[in-house]
């Protein structure tokens, strides 16, 4: 039954997403706007199938804690909620889940040496959401393991996650202005926009994927106001994605191995990144 609603849940995004880019291109073309470069665009794919073999890697694993876990689950919601209210709160606290797991991808250097790469085009496409982390599904593990630990059903949580990541694809454009009323709840494309700028004033901001309010509530949020300007603020002027992957780690290690203590080594692991 799982694999099936997997299925329908693909079955409807993936040609809407696909819609999307061909719009975006179409409407770049025209403009002449260059909202897609063929360097970059070719390196956001190699770093797209090297995630996708991660997910795959993981995925059965993953499911498999969550069900075990489940076990343990703190508090019995099925009992007490309604299915839809189930459905709610799970998109709700993945999403808040997901705003720590990701604050923290920016400020914890080992996490940031994986997260990195989803950051390191100079460019702001739909296609750009697909520039995903080769080990980001195994560092999420330890964060997400909480929702059913917490009583949320493994399955809707898969279910709930896969839409939610959906949606994240949809900040990742330049053609899509304020959203009006939206723009007060949601994460939406102007939010979006402002994290993936190395603007001084914009450097780790809105990290909400489906909510803006956890960045409102936890004042990390910025409004877009300045020009956007995309990329790193030192830009890794490489569109080799094996490169990319390892470059923060290649950092890491050197500085560790420089290291003139236990302590000073963790610092540079666990400490914040140097941007």
């Amino acid at each position: 039954m799982t694999e099936i609603t997997f299925n329908q849940v693909y079955a409807i995004g993936l040609p809407i997403v696909l819609a999307m880019i061909l719009l975006e291109v179409i409407i770049s073309n025209v403009k002449n706007k260059s909202f897609y470069k063929k360097g970059d665009t070719l390196c956001t794919v190699g770093l797209l199938v090297g995630n996708i073999f991660a997910v795959y890697a993981v995925k059965g694993a993953t499911l498999g804690i969550h069900f075990y876990v489940y076990q343990f689950r703190i508090f019995d919601l099925i009992e007490y909620l309604p299915l839809w209210a189930m459905w709610l709160l799970t998109f709700i606290l993945i999403d808040l889940v997901f705003y720590f797991y990701h604050r923290l991808s920016h400020r914890v250097r080992f996490l940031w040496a994986i997260h990195m790469s989803h950051h390191s085009s100079e460019e702001m496409n739909f296609a750009v959401s697909f520039r995903q982390a080769w080990f980001g599904p195994v560092s999420k593990i330890p964060f997400f393991i909480v929702l059913p630990l917490a009583g949320l059903d493994p399955t809707i949580i898969a279910i709930a996650g896969v839409i939610s990541t959906l949606w994240g694809i949809v900040g990742h454009t330049q053609i899509i202005d304020r959203l009006g009323p939206l723009e007060l709840v949601f994460n939406t494309p102007s939010h979006h926009r402002v994290h993936h700028g190395s603007n001084e004033e914009y450097i780790d901001k809105n990290f909400g994927n489906l909510l803006i309010i956890w960045d409102k509530i936890f004042g990390t949020f910025e409004p877009e106001n300045e020009k956007v300007k995309y990329g790193l603020v030192k830009n890794v002027d490489t569109f080799n994605p094996v490169k990319i992957t390892f470059m923060e780690w290649s950092k890491i290690f050197e500085d560790i191995y420089q290291a003139k203590s236990f302590r000073h080594a963790s610092r540079l692991f666990f400490g914040p990144p140097t941007k």
